[in-house]
């Protein structure tokens, strides 16, 4: 099966880009989006045959997520049970064999300035999926907004302390990672680098591929034998993310 989620950075936006034609041309089973930045009264999109659930922010023009499904869920949650819950920054999709989590996770923010909100973010992220965990499969998506290693963006040295790279953030990813969760697309190169799903609008950083991988399909380890691929879209334009792509073995 075929697993798609893309940070749109505003779904009416990139709607005017193509992204309905792109949502039914993708033979995506699930799609899930980062960013949608809409109010529940403002959607006008075609989803075609999707069941399609959203988190919505309080705050209009801000953050947001959707999960669009072919298979209707056996259920759906939006939120984690935190304070953070008000920003729309999870829905959860339950199915026969695993959960599907699309997340948007705090961006800390210049001069670290969320930094301590989003350190706790993380550990109420991880201690919701690690429960999850114990009932059966969990496949995590989205922008987590982190590079994990120094392969995962074009200047590490130079970003060591901003939001995004900050050794606190990449501990906590880490800490993720060791509650037995798997990088999809590291597992399966390991070495690859430039490889890429954020790249700033200034500078022509998309242009110099000066850019981050903060994007991720992360699946608990009962399912890391059913990967077949994780790979980055980086032709897809309309955002600047791209979609990252899971190929799942049914």
């Amino acid at each position: 099966m075929k697993l798609v989620s893309w940070n749109v950075n505003g779904l009416r936006a990139v709607q005017t880009k193509g992204f309905e034609a792109y949502l039914h041309q993708s033979g995506a089973d699930i799609f899930c989006l980062q960013e949608t930045k809409l109010q529940e009264q403002q959607l006008s999109v075609d989803t075609g045959p999707y069941h399609a659930y959203y988190a919505f922010a309080e705050r209009k023009g801000y953050s947001g997520v959707a999960l669009y499904s072919l298979v209707e869920p056996l259920a759906v949650e939006c939120g984690i049970g935190s304070d953070l819950d008000s920003e729309g920054r999870t829905v959860t999709a339950e199915f026969d064999d695993f959960y599907v989590v699309s997340c948007y996770t705090p961006n800390s923010q210049e001069a670290l300035a969320r930094l301590s909100l989003r350190m706790r973010w993380d550990d109420e992220f991880r201690a919701y999926v690690t429960a999850l965990k114990e009932h059966k499969g969990v496949i995590i998506c989205g922008d987590l907004n982190v590079a994990h290693k120094p392969i995962d963006l074009k200047n590490p040295k130079a970003n060591e302390r901003n939001a995004g790279y900050s050794i606190e953030e990449r501990d906590k990813f880490s800490a993720l990672l060791d509650e037995g969760f798997i990088d999809t697309f590291r597992l399966l190169y390991p070495d690859r680098e430039e490889a890429y799903s954020w790249w700033s609008y200034r500078f022509k950083a998309r242009e110099r591929n000066i850019g981050w991988r903060i994007d991720y399909w992360l699946v608990s380890e009962d399912l890391k034998d059913r990967v077949a691929d994780s790979t980055i879209e980086a032709d897809v334009v309309g955002s600047d993310h791209v979609p990252v792509t899971l190929y799942l073995n049914r």
